[in-house]
């Protein structure tokens, strides 16, 4: 516990960073875990970090007494993503459905986002950090790890994978990784990669260490419970649209959602998909919108909405089924005015 991710990074801008204070984080806490404080695992239902608090609560349920920057549940984990006080820095701590630690680990870095498998076997984040001899003034990279909760394998930086573009290894400098989504077999990934202007959706192979470009325009990716799309951005201009790609077949769907999304969407189940963007007066509200590209978007909060602002985090954990008592009314664009806890209304792109 406590060991240091000292590992390789690469070029981000400046407005990066700035992007972490004003996100926003959204989980769905699903089957495989007990209770814990004010958290229930096995139930199904919005899981944020509470802004006063700057604590990981629950609704319904209450604040627990987890703080984190960063969070994302799923099988009966928690990853919190903190900071630590002496020296002054930043930990990723492993709790399990009781909340006990179950891993703590430095980071080299500041926190931006995280992940957890399906099975809450495996944990991924990214941060952010600086010093690299080859970085311009002002400008930072980003590390994206994954930690095996089950044997304690930390496989470092995703720039230590071999990586292949058009059947060949690339290895430019600039290569940048994050927005990693874990497929059920705890094996297969999906990351965004970036280098020379351009981004990659990058399929990922634990086992192997490798990660194979499968197209280009594709940033952070969010695999579909059945394991068979990806949802993710698409850059036009300046803005970004949401997109799934069937994986097999390869046809790129655009979602009804015509605004700009800024943020790593998640699936509520194999037909609809979360996200964040700002709602009325720019507070962060989550989003729900079908997958196949038909209806309208529509809110998607549990229950009567709360003026509660959050901080920023990560995005509803794949692979459950939605709470028939909680259908999105795909006519209904009414925003949660909760400011809600996942993944990014800040910026899922560094």
């Amino acid at each position: 516990m406590g060991s240091t991710m000292a590992v390789k990074s690469t070029v981000v801008g400046v407005a990066a960073v700035a992007a972490l204070a004003a996100g926003a984080v959204l989980a769905v806490a699903g089957p495989g875990g007990g209770r814990g404080g004010a958290l229930d695992l096995d139930e199904r239902s919005l899981v944020y970090v509470d802004e006063a608090a700057k604590r990981v609560a629950q609704d319904p349920g209450g604040v627990s007494g987890v703080e984190c920057l960063r969070s994302y549940t799923a099988g009966g984990t928690l990853v919190c993503l903190h900071a630590v006080a002496l020296p002054p820095g930043f930990s990723a701590t492993v709790l399990n459905d009781d909340l006990e630690v179950v891993r703590e680990i430095r980071l080299d870095g500041t926190p931006s986002r995280a992940r957890v498998s399906p099975s809450g076997r495996m944990a991924a984040w990214t941060v952010f950090r600086s010093g690299d001899s080859y970085l311009p003034a002002g400008y930072f990279s980003t590390t994206a790890t994954i930690l095996d909760t089950e044997t304690g394998t930390l496989y470092g930086s995703l720039e230590d994978f071999t990586s292949i573009v058009d059947g060949k290894p690339y290895a430019a400098e600039d290569r940048n990784y994050w927005g990693v989504t874990i497929a059920e077999d705890d094996n297969l990934f999906y990351a965004t990669m970036s280098s020379k202007g351009k981004t990659w959706l990058m399929r990922g192979d634990l086992a192997a260490r490798t990660l194979t470009a499968v197209r280009q325009n594709a940033e952070c990716p969010s695999l579909s419970p059945d394991g068979t799309r990806v949802a993710y951005k698409v850059r036009t201009g300046e803005k970004w649209r949401l997109h799934v790609l069937d994986l097999a077949t390869g046809a790129d769907t655009p979602t009804a959602e015509t605004a700009h999304v800024d943020d790593q969407a998640a699936w509520l189940d194999d037909r609809t998909i979360a996200y964040s963007r700002p709602g009325p007066g720019g507070k962060p509200a989550v989003y729900a919108v079908p997958a196949d590209g038909s209806g309208a978007r529509g809110w998607s909060g549990r229950g009567r909405p709360h003026p509660r602002r959050s901080r920023s985090g990560s995005v509803p954990v794949p692979g459950q089924p939605v709470d028939p008592r909680r259908r999105v009314d795909p006519t209904a664009a009414r925003p949660d005015d909760r400011a809600v806890a996942g993944t990014r209304a800040a910026r899922c792109t560094p």
